[in-house]
């Protein structure tokens, strides 16, 4: 698989993959760490092992919509793959040193949507549209899930009880979260990875899916750990900032959040699950009080959202554009 490769496009595919691990397995791991029930170490070693097996248990729909079905390279992967890729970093990072954080997803979809454009490929504009409604719907419907189970689950379980079945529900709802994040989200690396070594391209030719080869996703997996070990202290305060964190928020979000997700995993649009995850945790906060959530937080991170993926798209267009008058 990698005698043929690009060396530049697989770095770049790593580096991608550590920046995931980074960005999102440091967060969502410092959020199970304000739960019950689950050692760090477990958890992190779990997240990463799901962003390998569960393309191979589930499909390969999501990298499919992202490496195939939304940008026909056709054989311009090395200006858009460079280009996408650096919009998805580059704003993210830009935005969250100012203080609103936001999703690497949403901003790769732009980046390739932006690199795709500015080179001439052909872009599939009605599925960008529907990327789009689903990466906004995936956070509300996080938050009304978890507004509804939080009531629920007050009227459910006893007080008496309630930690040692927080202890117990933490590692179904964590070992979902996993699941659905490597079934979802975390198959954006799948995607550039399968660009990098040019198994999108035969694909797209032959209308298949991307398969799910084990070194990429073993590959993935590995840098994906690394990523996550060197943020999770970073990412730490991010899943703080929006309602103030108790153990039933924790597992209640992580549950809603990885119901939605594991939905449109099903349909194969890419969503961020560090944001309904967010959307889960508004929900919650709400379920009891207005009072409990932070709205001047929240908005600030709904803008960022909506930023995302216009500054991705412009950056990625200027990216490509350069490395194309680069030659």
């Amino acid at each position: 698989m990698l005698a043929d490769a690009d060396p530049l496009l697989v770095a770049v595919a790593v580096a991608f993959a550590v920046v995931n691990g980074a960005n999102d397995g440091g967060t969502l791991l410092a959020l199970s760490l304000r739960a019950a029930g689950l050692r760090v170490w477990v958890a992190l070693v779990a997240l990463a092992a799901m962003v390998a097996v569960a393309p191979a248990l589930v499909g390969t729909q999501v990298a499919t919509t992202l490496a195939v079905r939304l940008v026909d390279v056709g054989g311009a992967e090395r200006v858009v793959v460079l280009a996408a890729v650096i919009a998805a970093v580059t704003v993210p990072v830009g935005l969250s040193r100012a203080g609103l954080p936001t999703s690497l997803t949403v901003a790769l979809v732009g980046g390739l949507v932006g690199a795709g454009a500015a080179h001439g490929v052909g872009v599939a504009w009605g599925l960008m549209g529907a990327v789009v409604v689903a990466a906004a719907v995936a956070p509300v419907v996080g938050g009304l899930g978890a507004f509804a189970l939080s009531r629920l689950a007050r009227h459910l379980v006893a007080p008496g009880g309630a930690a040692r079945f927080l202890a117990r529900a933490h590692r179904v709802t964590f070992a979902v979260q996993a699941l659905a994040y490597g079934a979802n989200d975390g198959q954006k690396m799948l995607a550039v990875g399968a660009l990098a070594l040019g198994l999108a391209d035969g694909q797209a030719r032959s209308g298949g899916a991307v398969p799910p080869a084990w070194p990429l996703l073993a590959g993935s997996a590995l840098a994906f750990f690394a990523g996550a070990v060197l943020g999770l202290r970073r990412y730490a305060r991010t899943v703080g900032m929006i309602i103030p964190l108790r153990r039933p928020n924790a597992v209640v979000g992580e549950a809603a959040a990885a119901t939605a997700v594991l939905g449109t995993a099903a349909l194969g649009a890419p969503v961020s699950m560090t944001q309904t995850v967010a959307g889960g945790l508004v929900g919650t906060g709400a379920s009891e009080g207005q009072g409990r959530v932070r709205w001047q937080v929240t908005s600030r991170i709904a803008i960022a959202w909506m930023a995302t993926l216009p500054l991705a798209a412009g950056a990625g267009a200027a990216a490509a554009a350069a490395i194309a008058a680069a030659g």
